[in-house]
This record gives C-alpha cells, structure tokens and sequence, in this order.
C-alpha cells in the first residue's frame, strides 16, 4: 500500500496543479461571473428572499413527503454535503499553503459561486424526472443531456457520471472517514479502524433506509451540528477578540501580499493563494461542481427559482459562517502576535502542523490541547458522517443514470468498503485524489451552466425578479 501511494501521489499531484492553477480558476469565477452578470446580481437582489424562504418557517420535522423531499430537507441534505471536513481541514489546508490570504480568494468563489449555485438548483428542478418510489432523479446529468444532444451530450454526462461516482461516492467519502479517524485517534487514542467499523455500521443503517431516512437524519443533524461548532468558535474569538482585527488585516494583507508569508516571488505566491483559495473553496461550498444539485432537485417547491435562492443561503451559511468562523479561529490563536505560528512562512508551519491537526491545535489554544482536540473530533465526526450520506445520495443518483437501479445495492456495498479504507490511507494521497475527480466534474457541468443560460434567466422572467 505504501509503495501504490508513494507511486502514485506525484502523478496525481500534478494534475491537480494544471486543473487547479489553469483551468479551475477560471472556470469557477468564469461561471459565476457570467451567472452574476445575467441574473443582474442574483446573490445580493435575492439574498433576503433566500433567507426568509429558509428560515421563514423553519422545522427540523418536515416528515415524510409523497415524494422528493420539503425544500427545507434539500437545504439540509445539501449543506450537509457542503459543511464537511472542507471547513474544517481543508480551510486549515488552504491557510497552510496559501497562506491567510488564501481565506479572501475563499470569500470571492463563495461570492460568485452563490450565483452559479442558483443556476445549478434551477435547473436541477427544471430537468428533473420524477420516480416510482416517491424520489426524483435530478442533476447535472440531466441538464448536460438537455443542453447537448445527441453523443456529444451523452458522453459528457456520462463523463460527470463516472467522474462524481469516484470523486464523492467514494474517494471523497474515503476523505471524510479519514478526516474523522485521524482526529478520533489524536483526540481520544481510539485506532481509526475501530471508528472506521463504527461509521460503516451507522452508514449502512441509513443507505438502507432511503431517501425519506436520509431527509430525516440530515434535517436534524445538520442545524444541530452547525450550532455546536459555531458556539465553541464564538467562544473562541471571545477569548481572542483583541487580535481579531490583525487576524481580518492577515486575510487581506497576504491575499495581495502572499509572497510575505508563503515566500517566492510575487507571481509564484499569488497562484499559490488564488489556487489553494479555489480549491478549497470548491471542496466546501461546492457551488460549480455538479454535486449538491441532486440534493436541490428533490425539493417539493412552487417554481425552480424558490430553491434556487434557498440553494444560494447553503453557500453562504458554509463559507461565510462555517468555513469562515473556523479561519478566524485558527488565524487569530497561531498566526497571530503570540501564536507558535506567527510570522512562520507557508513551508515551515506545513512542517510544524498538518491540515488535518491544525483546528485542534488552535481549538486547544483557549480550551486547551485536550479539550481542543476532543471539540474538533466531534464536530468533525458530524460534519464528515453527513456529507457521507449526502454524497452517497448523489453517487446513486448517477450510479442508476449508468446502469440502472439493480446496480443501487452494489454501489451501497461498495462505497461501505471504500468509507473504511479511507480510514486506514494517508490522508495526503486520499485529498489528492478526491481533488482531481472533484477538478474534472467541473469542466462538463460548467460548460452545461453556460449553455442553459436561457432556461436559467426564464426562472427569473417566471418569479417576477428580473
């Protein structure tokens, strides 16, 4: 095993370098951009609606629906997928390589990304086709093959087909169980393939259950835990609160100033912070991947544009609350004046801490090592175990599109296997990966969002909000 990943670790490496540095950048802002432009701002004209129409009338017992699922429970089982180890390791991921700066070029894909995100749900809902067991199929797949027709269409769908299957369904739940067995392991000592078993065991439960178990298990989990860990943030930057305004002033000093913390020259330290801002940024809210819209396509709502603007407060609520909330907790207890991490440039704190242990510490900071490293395990273990339901539902989905709904229960087989594997590989090779398939679903489902562009502006002519 170790010689398979020394082998391959390199190979993969490189290709996320070309994907991220060339083509991603460019085509998640390029998307956004374009989307931002068209809906005359989308984001900012429609973000109240957003929130009135998500917390409006809010329940974490939406029950079960006749079919698909409450527009609440879509949220749900979407940030679910969003608000996973991407906040907690790969934001402290991003701030190792790319510096604090890399937070701002965060800030900016979440910005633009709420419009693509918009598009996206839309047209999930516009495209959709409703099943025999009460669920709808939905997802770029069917916007891929409504945009493109013919072969073209189809080997692009099946393109993002196979490409989410290994990105979500399995190599990015290998991440999210690695995620949870490392910070057990360093938390509690509890080997990782005892917590490994664990997850399987649970996930299994519910793969079982369907998507009524799921809705039901996500609508709960997810506002649950997203208090718990904003409570002990909060506390944190309590504790902290003079250095929050150097720890603002790191964010937006290295995004145009990188070369002072990473090293290197002027250019080298840029791309390092845009691309590791992009990146990480794309791993948590998502938005301009292709994935959450299988979640948003099983709302039962009036018209596409009410779950677009409720798709639109999950990228929010996961890059400017969660993702951003861990940032300033990590920047401000060891970046900061007093930190072991101050002035440390990018190479040398990479040496002292990794990504996956960096929260803990700066947790530890103020609840101390112990008590810090336990928060984080257990935070961590709800944020990752939900994204791993979400992302099973969304391998299905196109699992099925593939080879049917026989292949269902051996896909649920397969991705159990892959959820304890993941706690037992290196944690770097399993991220590499997991980035290249997350890369690559990009490139088919963008070029869809640029070509659908006219269904997606019809959903604003139909709501009145153009």
């Amino acid at each position: 095993m170790a010689e398979l990943e020394a082998i391959l670790f390199p190979i993969v490496a490189k290709i996320n370098e070309y994907l991220s540095n060339y083509i991603l950048v460019f085509l998640l802002i390029g998307v956004g951009l374009w989307y931002s432009i068209k809906t005359r701002f989308v984001q900012v004209r429609c973000f109240g609606e957003g929130m009135k129409k998500t917390f409006g009338n809010l329940s974490l017992r939406g029950g079960k629906q006749e079919q698909g699922m409450s527009s609440f429970q879509a949220l749900a089982t979407a940030i679910a997928a969003q608000v996973g180890t991407g906040n907690i390791v790969g934001a402290s991921g991003a701030i190792l390589t790319g510096g604090p700066g890399a937070i701002f070029w965060m800030w900016i894909i979440a910005f633009f990304g709420m419009a693509t995100i918009y598009a996206e749900a839309t047209l999930a809902i516009q495209t959709r086709q409703a099943d025999s067991d009460g669920s709808y199929r939905g997802g770029p797949v069917y916007y891929i093959t409504t945009a493109f027709k013919g072969g073209f269409g189809k080997f692009l769908a099946g393109f993002f087909a196979v490409a989410i299957i290994l990105a979500l369904g399995f190599m990015g739940c290998m991440v999210q169980s690695n995620s949870i067995g490392s910070t057990f392991q360093t938390a509690f000592g509890v080997p990782s393939w005892i917590i490994g078993v664990v997850l399987v065991a649970i996930c299994g439960v519910i793969f079982l259950g369907g998507l009524n178990r799921l809705a039901s298990v996500t609508e709960k989990v997810v506002p649950v835990m997203a208090a718990i860990f904003l409570l002990g943030g909060l506390v944190v930057l309590a504790a902290r609160a003079k250095y929050i305004p150097a720890t603002f002033g790191m964010i937006f000093q290295y995004a145009f100033q990188p070369q002072a913390i990473i090293g290197g020259g002027f250019g080298y330290a840029i791309k390092t912070a845009i691309s590791q801002g992009a990146k990480r940024g794309l791993f948590s809210n998502e938005a301009g991947m292709g994935s959450t819209p299988h979640a948003h396509a099983q709302a039962n709502v009036a018209t596409p544009h009410d779950q677009g603007v409720v798709a639109m407060i999950g990228v929010f609520m996961d890059t400017f609350v969660v993702l951003t909330l861990n940032a300033l907790v990590v920047i401000s207890t060891l970046y900061t004046a007093d930190g072991p991490l101050a002035e440390c440039g990018a190479a040398a704190a990479s040496t002292t801490l990794g990504k996956a242990n960096l929260a803990q510490t700066a947790f530890g900071v103020v609840f101390g090592e112990s008590a810090g490293a336990m928060f984080v395990a257990v935070c961590l273990f709800f944020f990752a175990f939900s994204t791993i339901l979400s992302w099973n539902l969304f391998g299905k989905i196109n699992v099925v599109y593939l080879f049917g709904k026989s292949s269902a229960k051996i896909y649920a087989a397969l991705a159990l296997v892959f959820i304890f594997l993941g706690t037992l590989m290196s944690n770097d090779l399993v991220w590499e990966l997991t980035d290249m398939f997350n890369n690559l679903m990009v490139i088919p489902n963008a070029l869809a969002l640029f070509a659908l562009t006219g269904m997606v502006i019809n959903s604003l002519h139909v709501a009145g909000k153009k």
